[in-house]
């Protein structure tokens, strides 16, 4: 008989369930450090467990990656955020097999959207590379950081060998280069802001590159892409991707429309057609009023605030302050704190209102997700994570030029080995 956990739904419900497959309810009121009766209330529906407990209870359960036999290969998701790698590499036949996000209110909205097919792992420093399963595919868009060349320096001056563990440790990119260096993926692919080519006057980049290729051995290819080719958003964000085996990936297989194709009139709601509600019972809309909730607009104190903050800088000959967008523009880039004011996209309302914020469920159509996708946090929550996270048609074009490429590495493994007669 399989013990293969099943799980019921992407819920504390559905993960207390699966857990008490494992466990008793002395274990688990232990681990979650709340009385036996409260875990029975939970199980007989008395009560509703808070949703911030299921990723406790996911860490009870064993590891059991649900098979997938259609699957054309295997990938982890590091730095995971919201899942938009994981949307494109899924959407090209892929099936994921780790995740790893340290952020608590990322993780809520990355389980709502992908269900307990395996728990969600904390802070990747403190995960052994050797407890990965194996991968054909890693992703990551993991965050920029300095390092320090000081060592390495000193090193070079007297002649002695160093690697990456000498020049990245301590980043969050050496966690990157320790998990290939053991588990060895077919390629990877990672992300980041436009600017980690010009940080530390160049010098982080280069410890990348000379990382994955000297020091890993592998193939890499690298571009600054625009959101624009397929949203209305300048979104430049830098792709390195690289193969294990010698390969012939080449950018221009990218199929990347032209922009200005795409304007904001795309993402905005529609004040026709059936009413949109989230998951969580939430409208951004007020269908019978024909307009998005007033809470969005901002305030006059703000506005005001704005308007002035704007004209100083304009005197001062600086470009800073707010930008004003209508049906027919590309915004600017979307940024982590939209949520403080909106003032980077600000949709006018005309001469008679103030302008307001875009809604999270707009912000998520400008970064490329579906309408089916879940935003189970409140609105702060939402503007950060799609602030910080990738534009998923991107992730799908490149996803969509590395994949004959992963396809016949994982081709090739499967061939038996010929023996030499």
């Amino acid at each position: 008989m399989s013990t293969q956990t099943t799980f019921h739904e992407p819920t504390a419900l559905g993960f207390l369930a699966a857990a008490r497959q494992h466990h008793s309810q002395a274990a688990i009121a232990k681990h979650l450090g709340v009385s036996e009766r409260q875990v029975r209330r939970w199980e007989v529906r008395e009560s509703q467990p808070p949703q911030y407990v299921a990723m406790a209870l996911q860490r009870l359960l064993p590891y059991e990656p649900i098979a997938n036999p259609n699957a054309d290969f295997k990938f982890i998701d590091l730095f995971a955020g919201i899942g938009g790698i994981r949307l494109a590499f899924e959407g090209i036949g892929g099936q994921c097999v780790f995740t790893s996000e340290w952020d608590s209110y990322a993780q809520r909205t990355y389980m709502a959207n992908f269900g307990g097919q395996h728990p969600i792992n904390g802070d990747i420093t403190k995960i052994a590379a050797e407890d990965i399963p194996d991968h054909d595919v890693l992703l990551g868009g993991f965050p920029c950081q300095p390092f320090s060349i000081a060592g390495v320096s000193k090193k070079n001056a007297l002649g002695k060998a160093h690697g990456f563990a000498d020049e990245t440790q301590g980043t969050l990119f050496f966690d990157v280069a320790r998990i290939i260096a053991t588990k060895k993926p077919k390629a990877f692919l990672l992300e980041n802001v436009k600017n980690l080519q010009s940080h530390d006057k160049g010098r982080t980049f280069d410890v990348i590159l000379r990382t994955l290729r000297d020091e890993l051995g592998y193939q890499v290819f690298h571009k600054v892409i625009d959101g624009a080719h397929f949203v209305p958003q300048h979104r430049e964000r830098i792709i390195i991707v690289g193969f294990r085996e010698p390969a012939e990936f080449e950018w221009n297989n990218l199929n990347l429309p032209a922009k200005g194709n795409h304007t904001l009139s795309e993402i905005l709601h529609k004040s026709t057609g059936e009413p949109f509600v989230d998951e969580d019972g939430s409208n951004y809309y007020d269908y019978p009023k024909r307009r998005v909730l007033d809470k969005y607009t901002l305030t006059d104190n703000l506005w005001l605030y704005l308007q002035r903050y704007k004209k100083k800088h304009a005197a001062a000959g600086n470009g800073f302050g707010f930008g004003l967008v209508t049906p027919k523009s590309v915004t600017r880039t979307l940024s982590a704190r939209y949520y403080k004011d909106g003032s980077e996209i600000l949709f006018s309302q005309g001469t008679k209102k103030n302008p307001r914020r875009l809604t999270p469920r707009e912000c998520a159509r400008l970064m490329g997700f579906p309408d089916t996708f879940k935003i189970p946090v409140s609105d702060t929550r939402a503007y950060k994570q799609f602030g910080n996270s990738v534009v998923v048609p991107v992730m799908k074009a490149v996803a969509l030029a590395m994949k004959p490429l992963i396809s016949e590495a994982v081709q090739k493994e499967m061939q038996p080995v010929r023996r030499a007669a």
